[in-house]
């Protein structure tokens, strides 16, 4: 279909991360839901726009990009129905998160079914309400740029965190719905997004059949990543060669590094073509470890993510979240088990703590945008301010708080 492209928006007198360097001062130019042009001078006399807006004071971020979400205000993901994860991508724009990836935990199939039949909802209406400059075809995926009627957070697709996973390493996860893959049929059994979309899951390479099952979702095209997991070095190694160079939430649902034995800790870190992301709320991992893991992975290797949980954006209280109640207090959960069930920070929280740890702007751009991007795979389409790429960017002021996002060239939110 074509439809009439969406206006001229000029930002101003702004400051711009670019992926090595910063742009100051500086203008960028959106068409057609697009970076058309990043300019280093304070005179733009010559750039014709319907919409000019002056951004002095504040900095231009690619849009944040949260790989591993479970829910927020109220929403859980398992639970969802499609306008459920629109108020949450509605929220998240709030928070300077641009694209998202619904992770459901482990259930039994019919969960999983309704669970992924919305986020297939959600995905098709996102992509319906997009006033396109070219004809669309759905299986082009979700990154395919337009202009959003009512722009919000994007799904991406699903991250199915299980259900292949470690029972002795299971976190706030119910070991109950567990399995270990055996034939092809296991993975058939776990339903998928049809009409595009990218499909991810963290598993244990060391459960049954795990080094085949990586091998499988490679084939398929699926991000693998490593986690709850108490795999030994030799198990990773193998897991490695088969496709996997991702660690879940690192640090946390994993064995440790001791000084007699490397762990899935201690594995991640001495091997530099292995990523891994991190929940940066100084609770999951202490704010000490995380500047020590900055050192030795650097931003290069690093992604950020919330593992936020429903509860997030709610406050302090009890909630009836995967069938239990989960605790929040003082920020930190913990369910009937005593085991920490999630967070409630979102991307802008985790980019603040690093940015209080003296993280550069470079570095929070990679690993809240650049980075998550690469792991997904549409680092060609966003994750980084450069000319020709998806205008998905959230200005930051001086505290480091969201003055705007824009999706897709649209104004998603603004204060």
């Amino acid at each position: 279909m074509n439809e009439a492209a969406s206006p001229p928006l000029l930002l101003q007198n702004v400051r711009i991360i670019l992926p090595e360097r910063i742009a100051e001062p500086a203008s960028l130019l959106i068409e057609n839901g697009l970076i058309a042009s990043i300019l280093e001078s304070r005179v733009n006399q010559s750039i014709k726009a319907d919409s000019v807006r002056d951004l002095r004071g504040f900095t231009l971020f690619p849009g944040f990009i949260d790989v591993h979400i479970h829910g927020a205000i109220g929403v859980d993901t398992m639970e969802a129905s499609a306008d459920d994860l629109r108020r949450v991508g509605d929220f998240l724009a709030q928070k300077g998160v641009t694209a998202w990836m619904p992770t459901l935990v482990p259930a039994p199939k019919d969960q999983y079914e309704r669970a992924v039949r919305y986020i297939e909802q959600a995905l098709v209406q996102q992509c319906s309400e997009y006033r396109l400059q070219s004809e669309f075809e759905s299986s082009k995926g979700p990154t395919k740029v337009g202009t959003l009627n009512t722009p919000h957070a994007r799904v991406l697709g699903v991250h199915y965190e299980g259900p292949f996973v470690n029972s002795e390493q299971c976190g706030a996860l119910h070991r109950e719905h567990f399995q270990t893959y055996k034939r092809t049929t296991d993975l058939e059994a776990l339903p998928i997004i049809k009409n595009g979309g990218i499909h991810m899951m963290t598993l244990a390479p060391e459960v049954v059949g795990g080094i085949e099952l990586i091998r499988e979702l490679k084939k398929r095209n699926w991000v693998v990543s490593i986690g709850h997991t108490r795999a030994d070095a030799g198990t990773l190694d193998e897991a490695l060669k088969a496709g996997a160079r991702h660690l879940t939430h690192f640090m946390n649902a994993m064995t440790a590094l001791h000084h007699r034995t490397l762990g899935a800790v201690g594995w991640g870190l001495i091997h530099d073509d292995v990523t891994c992301d991190l929940i940066a709320d100084g609770i999951h991992i202490d704010r000490s470890i995380l500047q020590l893991l900055v050192r030795n992975k650097t931003s290069e290797r690093l992604s950020l993510i919330s593992d936020a949980i429903a509860a997030t954006g709610l406050g302090d209280g009890d909630y009836q979240i995967w069938g239990e109640k989960i605790v929040v207090n003082e920020g930190r959960t913990q369910n009937t088990r005593g085991h920490i069930a999630g967070s409630v920070i979102t991307m802008l929280d985790a980019v603040q703590m690093m940015f209080s740890l003296g993280c550069s702007e470079c570095d929070v751009a990679r690993m809240a945008a650049s980075n998550p991007a690469k792991l997904l795979g549409i680092d060609g389409d966003c994750g980084s301010i450069e000319e020709g790429k998806r205008a998905d960017i959230v200005a930051l002021d001086e505290d480091r708080s969201v003055r705007l996002t824009i999706i897709g060239g649209q104004i998603a939110f603004q204060s």
